[in-house]
């Protein structure tokens, strides 16, 4: 008899204090945290296999639990989380607190509160007859970039049989979400020639030289606002572009050397943004080229961070059907703008919805947290998966 969501409630908070406690920053290894649930798992007679990154410094995992059948059903998380530095946290940010129905902690929300409830719910899994499996899917670096789910997908996409569905328990307060935005994150770096600020005929200041560029970026950023399609299901409704980083100069009064600038570029499903930068891509050629007719050693370089793709909506299909009679949610199918590797599920071929515990407000602030009562709705969810991976289908 598959426990109850109380219990498994209880057991999912014990496990999310021991997760939080892991200062899996993205700039750090997660590595302990995965031994932690190996060992968990291990106990329980589940096999898992990790799926490394090129140095061993980190990894995904991935378990099976159940039948090699079809009808598979994915339960996939994030391990990473956010920094904490210079935030103004009124509780320890790796010690689970809990204080008028709130959990605190760095990634109580985002999202290891739903990795808790899956790994509270494998020992049910696990004992249960089920004529399907579910399978846990742990990704590493996700806050900065989705850079360790691909090798995973990839990985599950191989599998006999395949698994049929995916769920990215990011949060979305335990709601079905279909769609979410994807990101394009890059950095352009302009090398001009120093020289003194009064003798501008003998330089190329760097930063002079970056402004243009990225006052074609806000250019671009005001065209998407006026072109945004007054049915997108997004909110904000159009693709948004904005620069968040710039550093350049060492003086007033000297031409600048470097500049740089990162910026970040948010599409929905609709809008390639490989199409939208084209001619931003083309003025940067244009100047690197300028800047090396005068001082060959100058010039425009760029690269990508990331290139997520987005979510695109699937209404009716199989992971939003089933996500939704677990979550008992009957509302409309919703759009994020923040992006998921959701989208990266998608283009490996697996039907995919979001939902998880939490909000994605408290995500990322000081003193982050998930409401007590989201944990028992997803408790509820997860004690409903099992019943319908036990039942013939």
């Amino acid at each position: 008899m598959t426990a109850s969501p109380d219990v498994l409630h209880d057991r999912a908070v014990d496990i999310l204090t021991t997760l939080v406690g892991f200062d899996t920053t993205s700039r750090r290894s997660n590595l302990a945290l995965i031994e932690w649930v190996e060992a968990y798992l291990a106990d329980l007679g589940i096999e898992s296999r990790r799926v490394s990154n090129a140095d061993g410094s980190k990894a995904n995992l991935m378990a099976r639990i159940g039948p090699a059948a079809a009808g598979g059903v994915i339960l996939s998380g994030h391990t990473d989380v956010v920094p904490v530095d210079g935030q103004p946290w009124s509780t320890d940010p790796w010690v689970l607190t809990e204080k008028d129905g709130k959990l605190y902690g760095r990634g109580s929300a985002d999202m290891k509160g739903f990795i808790a409830l899956a790994l509270a719910a494998a020992p049910e899994l696990a004992k249960a007859d089920l004529q399907r499996p579910a399978w846990l899917a742990l990704s590493y670096d996700e806050e900065i970039g989705c850079l360790g789910a691909p090798a995973m997908i990839e990985q599950l996409s191989l599998e006999e049989p395949r698994p049929a569905l995916a769920v990215v328990g990011e949060p979305t307060g335990m709601e079905v979400v279909g769609a979410h935005k994807g990101i394009l994150s890059a950095k352009v770096t302009v090398t001009g020639h120093e020289a003194h600020s009064s003798q501008t005929h003998l330089g190329a200041s760097a930063n002079m030289a970056a402004l243009p560029l990225m006052a074609d970026l806000t250019a671009m950023a005001d065209r998407l606002i006026a072109d945004a399609d007054p049915a997108s299901p997004f909110e904000p409704k159009h693709a948004t572009l904005t620069i968040g980083l710039i550093q350049g100069g060492t003086a007033v009064n000297i031409l600048a050397r470097q500049c740089s600038f990162s910026f970040d570029l948010r599409s929905p499903p609709d809008q390639d943004p490989a199409v939208l930068l084209e001619p931003f891509w083309a003025r940067c050629a244009a100047m690197d080229a300028e800047l090396k007719a005068r001082f060959p050693e100058c010039g425009v370089e760029w690269e990508l961070y990331s290139n997520v793709p987005p979510l695109a909506l699937q209404p009716g299909g199989p992971a939003e059907a089933l996500a939704r009679r677990l979550a008992g949610d009957n509302g409309p199918l919703r759009a994020v703008s923040y992006a998921a590797e959701a989208g990266q599920f998608q283009r490996g071929g697996f039907p995919v919805v979001l939902c998880g515990p939490g909000w994605i407000d408290q995500a990322h602030q000081p003193d982050e947290w998930i409401e007590v009562a989201q944990m028992r709705r997803g408790a509820g969810f997860m004690v409903r998966l099992v019943e319908a991976l036990s039942a013939p289908e």
